[in-house]
Parts: structure tokens; sequence; C-alpha cells
């Protein structure tokens, strides 16, 4: 069963009291299961450490780019799924660009963010329930 209630808030809160290492843990996290529930689009969302590499290299442009890549990815995954998903890749970079001048942005960006793999794991939860998976099997070995 995929994580459906992840916070925005419990991100911002765990990340002050661990000085930022559940950070990197929920974004390994969030990564992991964007592309377990994405897996059906052929795409891959890169890890943590890739995102910290590159976007050190790029001076924080590829940060933007996967920023931009996970809205793209839930929208076409919502819109595949039927579902109803207002987060695209574009509404995130001007919610966290745009929005930085209004301090409020960056936190709209990511709840969306936040909430658009939320919407597709509790389909994929679903999905799961319906064709049978994740249900234990009893097995006796015995002769």
């Amino acid at each position: 069963m995929m994580k459906t209630n992840r916070s925005l808030l419990v991100l911002i809160l765990l990340s002050l009291i661990t000085l930022g290492i559940y950070s990197l843990f929920f974004w390994y996290r969030y990564a992991q299961d964007m592309n377990t529930v994405c897996a059906q689009d052929g795409k891959h969302t890169r890890g943590i450490l890739a995102r910290i590499v590159f976007s050190v290299l790029t001076l924080g442009l590829y940060e933007l780019f996967w920023m931009y890549g996970v809205g793209e990815r839930i929208s076409f995954n919502c819109h595949q799924k039927g579902l109803h998903c207002n987060t695209t890749g574009g509404g995130i970079l001007l919610w966290h660009i745009l929005g930085s001048f209004i301090f409020i942005g960056p936190f709209v960006a990511l709840h969306k963010m936040i909430d658009g793999l939320n919407v597709l794991s509790a389909a994929h939860n679903a999905s799961a329930r319906v064709n049978g998976f994740g249900q234990t099997i009893n097995v006796n070995i015995s002769r």
C-alpha cells in the first residue's frame, strides 16, 4: 500500500526538528513512490542524490527542471487514470518562482506536488485492491 497522507506541514516540522535530515528521506521516498504509481508512463523521476548533485552543478536550474517534470508527470497520470488533479508542471513553476515574491508561493508549489502524489497513490491503492494485489496468501508447506 502506498502512503496517501503525505503532508507539507509534517514535512516542514520534521525537517526543522531533524535539521533537514527528514526532508532527504521524504524526497527519497517521494521519488520512489512516484516511480511506482506512475510506472506505466515509461518515465523515471530521479531520486534525492541525483537531484542534489545536478542542482549544485547547474546552480539550481535542475531543481526547477525536476519540479516541472514531477508536475507534468502527475498531470499526465491523473488524466490517464481519470482523476481530478490541478497539478501541472507550469503551475508548480509559477508558484515556486513568481510566488516567491509573496513568500508563500514555494509552499503552495510543494503542497501541489505532495497532494498530486497523494491522489495518485490513493488511486494506485484502490486499483491494487480491485485487482487483488497486496493480499496475504497463506501457504501450508507440510508433508
